[in-house]
């Protein structure tokens, strides 16, 4: 029952959150996120230790590879949750405009921790699309014209993907009936995969992969990612491009196992172009980028081509690199995130040419800034270094060289990239007299401090029970 707990959590919240209350909407989704977090980490290791847990068979049900989605989109949100106390107090927003706020914060909330809990892909489908409309009134929150337009193009560019992705459920669901089985779940696809055509297989996965791309910021269909994170509040962006991304990206990976029990589909040739185009392009937009929160969007669609890619490897080493990459680009771009809205606080500017001596005048905002960019571009001993090896050394063991030689290229490209804006940010020379320093509220630099030793921490330490879901996760993309 737990994981019903789960579910009904942000929906309460959400409901209390419009009670005219002051205060209310914010301390509730607070306790709401908090709670959220502890029953992820118990589903968690109740699968680590027994095995699958199954609320209502066929329906909903948590392995190994959707409670470690689980846990993540649960832990972000508890501190996106807590950075929103300080940093939506900073601007004087109307009460009415906060509960409205904090009421789609949950209901976003709900709607991410539901992709990794179904098992029925058409309701997962539906699932996905809740979270654009609900992360659409948040992408807007502000309510100026670039937010509107932006969350306009988030919604229209979203849609179109969704069209594309249900005829490849559909297309996934007439193969399931050409091959006789019965039961249209993620197990049940994988057991009548072997006599699935591989015809209807590959190009179901084609259709999702693209539909869904859309979703996750893959490249082609990434160009409203930038535009929406540079957009929304700060929080916001964390969940946007901290877990929604990487809760996307998960329904793809879904379809490995799938795909692996129909040896005559190739789903790995898709997967390691799409997932090489992304990461090439998003590291040349990392160079001439000019706005720091697109900054970290783009490197968000590098992220999201270096999972897939590791998915199409095949490898053990490299399914784990894969999920190991999703850990730490979750955890390391939240707080990329927040440590940007900490600068924001600080400049006032979201533009990276005016911002000079960050680490003089926001000495939090710069350290963090520097911690994070160092930390999401892949720069030793961080997380990010460690799984991006791991994704390497499964490339290089089935012989992939071209693949991996063009991902070092790419990877480095994005690393010069992202220390060249962080550098001139943080220790760059300002024109202007030595302003005052900028204190930041409690709550958001308790959150940047927690963040950063998680971020640091997991660079040098793996927790058993973390490295036992990745291991059993992994095991799942293999089946």
């Amino acid at each position: 029952m737990n994981v019903i707990v789960l579910l009904v959590l942000p929906l309460a919240a959400a409901a209390l959150s419009f009670l005219p209350l002051r205060r209310l909407a914010s301390g509730v989704t607070v306790v709401s996120s908090l709670a959220v977090f502890v029953v992820s980490a118990q589903i968690a290791g109740e699968v680590i230790s027994i095995g699958p847990v199954v609320a209502f068979p066929k329906w909903i049900a948590v392995d190994a590879l959707s409670a470690l989605v689980l846990l993540l989109i649960a832990f972000v949100g508890a501190m996106a949750a807590f950075f929103s106390l300080g940093y939506m107090s900073v601007n004087s927003h109307k009460p009415g405009r906060l509960r409205l706020y904090y009421a789609n914060f949950n209901l976003f909330i709900f709607s991410m921790l539901a992709i990794p809990v179904l098992v029925e892909p058409t309701l997962v489908w539906i699932v996905v699309e809740l979270t654009t409309l609900c992360s659409a009134l948040l992408v807007c929150f502000e309510n100026t014209h670039e937010a509107l337009e932006a969350a306009w193009k988030y919604v229209v560019l979203s849609l179109m993907g969704a069209a594309v992705a249900l005829l490849g459920f559909l297309m996934l669901f007439a193969a399931m009936q050409v091959a006789g089985g019965s039961t249209y779940t993620w197990d049940g696809l994988v057991a009548a995969a072997p006599r699935m055509p591989a015809v209807l297989l590959e190009a179901a996965f084609v259709m999702i992969l693209v539909g869904l791309g859309t979703k996750a910021g893959l490249v082609p269909m990434h160009t409203w990612l930038a535009d929406a994170h540079s957009q929304a509040p700060s929080p916001v962006c964390a969940l946007l491009s901290g877990v929604e991304t990487t809760a996307v990206l998960y329904v793809i990976l879904r379809l490995f196992p799938i795909l692996n029990g129909a040896p005559a589909a190739h789903a790995e040739v898709w997967a390691v172009v799409f997932g090489l185009i992304s990461v090439g392009v998003a590291a040349f937009l990392l160079l001439q980028v000019s706005d720091y929160k697109r900054m970290f969007a783009f490197s968000t669609v590098e992220h999201m081509g270096i999972i897939l890619l590791a998915a199409g490897l095949g490898t053990s080493s490299a399914h784990y690199g894969a999920l190991y990459q999703a850990l730490s680009h979750t955890l390391t771009k939240s707080f990329c995130f927040f440590a940007a809205g900490a600068a924001l606080l600080a400049v006032g500017t979201r533009e990276i040419s005016p911002v000079r001596g960050l680490i003089r005048t926001s000495p939090a905002a710069g350290v963090s800034l520097l911690l994070g960019g160092l930390a999401i571009a892949g720069a030793p001993p961080f997380a990010v270094f460690l799984s991006e090896f791991s994704i390497f050394r499964g490339g290089l063991a089935e012989n992939r060289y071209m693949a991996m030689a063009l991902l070092v290229l790419f990877v480095a490209i994005g690393f010069f990239g992202i220390l060249q804006h962080i550098n001139h940010m943080v220790f760059g020379a300002s024109n202007s007299d030595a302003k005052p320093k900028v204190r930041l509220p409690a709550s958001c630099l308790a959150v940047l401090i927690v963040a950063a030793l998680l971020v640091i921490g997991l660079g040098l330490y793996l927790p058993e029970p973390l490295h036992r879901l990745l291991c059993l996760g992994a095991a799942a993309l293999e089946r």
